[in-house]
């Protein structure tokens, strides 16, 4: 996850890229974690561990302690809470080594703990190192620096796993080994972030009104009343769309393609392309946005979010007539409308599911960044809290449902989380008409 998140300058500075090492292992990590837990599985038959069981897990814990978050960061701050959740990702990573059902289910409970805290953290860090002006170029200059981190990863697990349909036991310690000292490294970097003092100017209102225990229940209590309003429970909906979709193309897509054997002849380093590709979109996305962060501020975030709508869409259809219906499941020989299944329509799938995401989230940063500053950590870990929870949802049923009905959800779910983001990007910017017409 974005464990990079270093800001030079409170309103002038972009984010630097120093810190890359934590999030290109978690990043490469995610795509392969299937296709690992499938080779360990039949190595070893006392091995029952299930990748989307695991990955329901780590986002069920996610998101239940999302709602602690708040708390734990009113006593740390940021930036220790991202160093605490980092060590939970190695702590994971290092689990791979020594295989074990009840050690993987017990680290990824673990790992869905840190994961609330890691990502709390990182977008209160952004918020307090951003101003209304610059939060949306900060958050696309974020976003690219993060997902940069995919292509060291990929690329060397793409090599690792040429010709290989099964990955042997040496070359999974190999890749978890280098990735977990690339972890231990951008733990390092985060140590080293800047201390944001707790009296700096859009420091929230928990911390400027209460101290100790008080100050833990107001950040809970906050967070909740925060939830009910009616723009966050809108903002919810697309929430809740961005945490399906980060599940679709993080865990069932890259699964898909390689299970689908006649997509290639050794359809399973194609999973190291499509991590590649996704972060190509996602990077892409990001610095778009970053460089455009000025007209993103004139014009609205709307714009944004339903190109990356349309997006998506688009990847659907195609991943519709691409991949057979059983391919998350496992091997498959099956075909949809397409024979055989072309491997670069999945990779341009691959690229549209990166760029349409950076959409949805580059632009969900800038709202709470910017409309919620007063309770940036209420509002990042709520955002967090309804993602983690689809996650943790779609997970669950990757299990069981077929990939068109998977679709089928994400379609229904995506227009419905797009109309809902538009509806309060309108209301947040009558808001400030009213508010400029007042002014004058």
């Amino acid at each position: 996850m974005s464990l990079q998140l270093q800001v030079r300058l409170r309103t002038h500075g972009p984010p630097q890229s120093s810190q890359l090492k934590a999030t290109s292992a978690r990043l490469t990590n995610i795509y392969m974690y299937k296709t690992i837990l499938d080779s360990i599985s039949k190595e070893d038959e006392n091995f029952k561990g299930e990748g989307y069981t695991s990955l329901a897990i780590i986002y069920l814990f996610f998101s239940l302690s999302n709602w602690l978050a708040p708390s734990f960061i009113s006593f740390t701050g940021p930036r220790v809470a991202m160093v605490v959740g980092a060590l939970t990702y190695t702590a994971f990573m290092i689990t791979f080594m020594f295989p074990s059902t009840v050690l993987l289910y017990v680290g990824s409970a673990v790992l869905g703990l840190g994961a609330s805290i890691t990502w709390t953290g990182q977008g209160t860090y952004l918020a307090r190192c951003s101003e209304t002006t610059t939060i949306s170029r900060n958050s696309g200059v974020f976003w690219a620096l993060l997902q940069c981190s995919m292509f060291i990863g990929n690329l060397f697990v793409y090599y690792q796993f040429q010709d290989k349909t099964v990955i042997d036991k040496e070359t999974r310690n190999l890749v978890i080994g280098v990735l977990t000292v690339i972890a231990i490294l951008g733990i390092v970097f985060l140590a080293a972030l800047r201390f944001m003092a707790d009296n700096a100017e859009h420091d929230n209102e928990l911390e400027q009104k209460h101290t100790g225990c008080g100050q833990a229940m107001y950040a809970l209590k906050s967070a909740g009343q925060l939830f009910c309003t009616k723009k966050m429970l809108l903002l919810s909906l697309a929430f809740f769309y961005t945490g399906l979709e980060l599940s679709f193309f993080s865990g069932v897509f890259g699964s898909a393609i390689g299970f689908t054997t006649k997509i290639a002849q050794t359809p399973k380093e194609i999973v190291g392309l499509v991590g590649i590709c996704i972060g190509a979109g996602e990077v892409f996305g990001g610095g778009l946005f970053g460089i455009l962060g000025n007209k993103t501020t004139r014009y609205g975030r709307d714009p944004i979010v339903i190109a990356g709508y349309v997006m998506h869409m688009a990847a659907f259809f195609m991943t519709f007539i691409n991949l057979p219906n059983s391919a998350p499941f496992k091997d498959t020989n099956d075909i949809s409308y397409l024979d055989p299944p072309s491997a670069s329509i999945a990779l341009v799938c691959a690229f549209l599911l990166g760029l349409g995401d950076a959409c949805f989230n580059t632009q969900i940063y800038s709202m709470l960044g910017g409309e919620y500053v007063n309770n940036a950590v209420g509002a990042f870990a709520l955002f967090k809290f309804t993602q983690s929870v689809a996650a943790a949802i779609s997970f669950f049923y990757s299990s069981h449902f077929g990939l068109y009905v998977q679709l089928g959800i994400l379609v229904v779910t995506g227009t419905i989380g797009t109309i809902a983001f538009v509806f309060v990007e309108w209301g947040f910017k009558r808001q400030h008409r009213e508010q400029e017409a007042l002014d004058k």
